[in-house]
C-alpha cells in the first residue's frame, strides 16, 4: 500500500504508469467520481493485490471464494466498489488478496442512526467487528427512548456480515440533548437506576443485541463513582449475554477541570466496563476556532493517559469521519462551522480551484478558498479542516504503537473509502465467529 498526493501536473493515468497498475483500479479502489479532475495536495490509496481474478460468464462471488480459498467477507473488503453484495459481471477484475496486513490484527467499532443508507451500511459492514445503533435516551422514569428509525433491521442486516450490534445507551432526553440532570437522575436513584438496566437489558436480550454501548456526557464530578456502579451493576445483569462499551470524553489527566470530563473517572469506568471508547476527537468543532478534529499531538496526549489507569487492550481509540468550513474570520460566540464529509472535502477544493496543504505537526489535511459572492468586496474567505489518506495512516498505526485493541468511527454515515482501504491494509480485522 503506497499513499500518493496528487502534484501539479499529476493525471490518473500518470499516477497508474508510476506505480505500474491499472487506471481503472485506482479508480475503483478510491471510488473517484471525478478521475479527470484531481486536486493538488489530493490523496489516493495505491494497492498492490497479490492475486486478482477476471470474472467470467457464470462466475458467483460465492464460487470464487471457495475457489481460492477465501472468505466471502475479505472479497468485500478487498473489493468496496462491491458494496457489500454478490453482484458481478464479466470482465470485472476483483483483488482477491494483499500481502498480510503488517501491525496484526484488529477490533473496530462504528457508530450509525438508524436512518443510514442501506447502501453506505452494506458496503461498510464487512469492516466493522461491532456496530454502535445510536440511540436510546432514557426519560425521567427510567423508561427507554428508542431510536426514530427501524433498529432491528438494522441488527438483522449486522448479523449478514457477522458484525455483533450494540445497542447505544445515552443520557439523551426526548430533545435529543444530553442532560447532566437526567444522568444525575438516573445514577443517584437506586429505584431509576435499577429500572434502566433492566429495560437496556430486557431489550438487549428481545431484538437480539449483542451487547450495550454507555454514553452518558457532562457528568458532574460528585456522581462519577455512581456512574462506574451503573456500568458494573449493568454488566452483571447482562452477564454471558452481550459485551458492555463505555464512551470517554478525551482526558489529560485524572483530575481534569470541567463537566466534560468529571464524572469520567477513566480507571473506575475502564475497570468495570469490558471494552471503552475514548473520544479523541472534536478539537475542531461547530463553536471552535478552527483546527483539526483530531490533531495527533492531541491525540496522542489522551491515550498516553489512557494506557496508563486502562488496560491497552480494553482502549478503543476514536477516529473522526468528518471536517468543518469555518468562515473567516472566526469569532467566538457567533461563527459557526460547516460539517462536511471527508469526500465532500475534496470535491469543494475542486469546486474552488484550490490546493490542498498537510499540516504535518497536526497530522490533518486543510485548505482556505473565497466565496464567489456578486461582487468582490463581499468574499468571505473560508477554512476547511477534514481527514484524508496520511491523516488515517498515522492515527491508525497509534493502535498497534500503544497495543490498543481497536478503534471506534463516528460516523459511518458518509463512506469514506481512505479509511477502510488503509485500515484493511494494515490490519487483519477480527469478525465475530
Amino acid at each position: 500500500m503506497h499513499i500518493h498526493t496528487v502534484q501539479r501536473g499529476d493525471s490518473i493515468y500518470s499516477i497508474a504508469r508510476q506505480y505500474g497498475v491499472p487506471a481503472s483500479r485506482i479508480i475503483t479502489d478510491n471510488m473517484l467520481m471525478n478521475p479527470g479532475q484531481l486536486v493538488v495536495g489530493q490523496d489516493l490509496v495505491i494497492l498492490f493485490p497479490t492475486v486478482t481474478h477476471t470474472v467470467r460468464g457464470g462466475d458467483t462471488l460465492s464460487g470464487i471464494a471457495e475457489q481460492y480459498s477465501v472468505p466471502l467477507l475479505t472479497l468485500y473488503r478487498n473489493n468496496p466498489q462491491l458494496g457489500g453484495i454478490p453482484g458481478i459481471f464479466p470482465g470485472q477484475v476483483l483483488n482477491i488478496a494483499y500481502e498480510t496486513p503488517p501491525l496484526g490484527s484488529i477490533r473496530t467499532n462504528g457508530y450509525a442512526y438508524t436512518n443510514i443508507d442501506r447502501s453506505v451500511l452494506r458496503r461498510t459492514l464487512p469492516y466493522l467487528t461491532y456496530l454502535s445503533v445510536f440511540n436510546y435516551g432514557i426519560t425521567e422514569e427510567g423508561a427507554l427512548l428508542p431510536p426514530a428509525g427501524n433498529d432491528e433491521e438494522i441488527i438483522a442486516i449486522c448479523r449478514e456480515y457477522r458484525t455483533i450490534p450494540l445497542l447505544v445507551l445515552t443520557s439523551l432526553t426526548e430533545a435529543g440533548t444530553f442532560s447532566s440532570s437526567r444522568a444525575e437522575l438516573v445514577l443517584n436513584n437506586p429505584n431509576l437506576r435499577a429500572q434502566v438496566i433492566s429495560s437496556t437489558v430486557d431489550t438487549v436480550r428481545s431484538k437480539g443485541y449483542g451487547g450495550v454501548d454507555v454514553d452518558f456526557e457532562y457528568i458532574p464530578g460528585g456522581s462519577a463513582d455512581a456512574y462506574a456502579e451503573f456500568i458494573t451493576l449493568l454488566q452483571d445483569a447482562l452477564g454471558e449475554d452481550g459485551v458492555v462499551f463505555v464512551s470517554l470524553a478525551p482526558k489529560y489527566r485524572a483530575d481534569q477541570p470541567g463537566l466534560l470530563y468529571e464524572g469520567h473517572d477513566y480507571a473506575a469506568l475502564g475497570a468495570a466496563a469490558d471494552n471503552v471508547l475514548v473520544m479523541t476527537y472534536e478539537w475542531g468543532y461547530t463553536y471552535g476556532p478552527p483546527r483539526a478534529v483530531s490533531p495527533l499531538p492531541e491525540v496522542r496526549h489522551v491515550l498516553d493517559y489512557a494506557v496508563t489507569v486502562i488496560p491497552p487492550e480494553k482502549i478503543f481509540m476514536g477516529v473522526p469521519n468528518y471536517g468543518y468550513d469555518w468562515p473567516l474570520p472566526f469569532v467566538r460566540g457567533e461563527t459557526k462551522a460547516q460539517s462536511l464529509g471527508n469526500v465532500a472535502a475534496v470535491e469543494r477544493a475542486l469546486q474552488k480551484n484550490t490546493a490542498i496543504e498537510y499540516d504535518t505537526e497536526e497530522q490533518a489535511p486543510y485548505y482556505y478558498y473565497y466565496d464567489r459572492p456578486e461582487t468582490y468586496s463581499d468574499a468571505v474567505q473560508h477554512v476547511v479542516w477534514f481527514q484524508n489518506a496520511r491523516s488515517a495512516d498515522a492515527q491508525l498505526r497509534l493502535v498497534r504503537e500503544l497495543g490498543l485493541q481497536g478503534i471506534g468511527v463516528w460516523n459511518i454515515m458518509r463512506y469514506f473509502p481512505s479509511l477502510w482501504l488503509i485500515l484493511n491494509s494494515l490490519y487483519t480485522i477480527e469478525k465475530n465467529t
